[in-house]
């Protein structure tokens, strides 16, 4: 697939990954640190959104 996109399509495909990567790790963090048990899934859930995009993402290179 990489053989098909441009040099710009890669860097920003790149750029995508580290936000995702980035977005992914704070909401981890966040939901292992907040003491509601509410909010605390709501970001395990927000956290789980970005790693499935992540994960497409990635694909995309293979």
């Amino acid at each position: 697939m990489t053989e098909n996109l441009t040099a710009k399509e890669l860097t920003m495909l790149s750029q995508a990954l580290t936000c995702e990567g980035l977005i992914c790790k704070k909401a981890r963090m966040y939901s292992n640190t907040l003491t509601d048990p509410a909010l605390a899934e709501c970001m395990a859930g927000i956290a789980d959104a970005h790693e499935k995009r992540f994960a497409q993402l990635l694909k995309q290179l293979g």
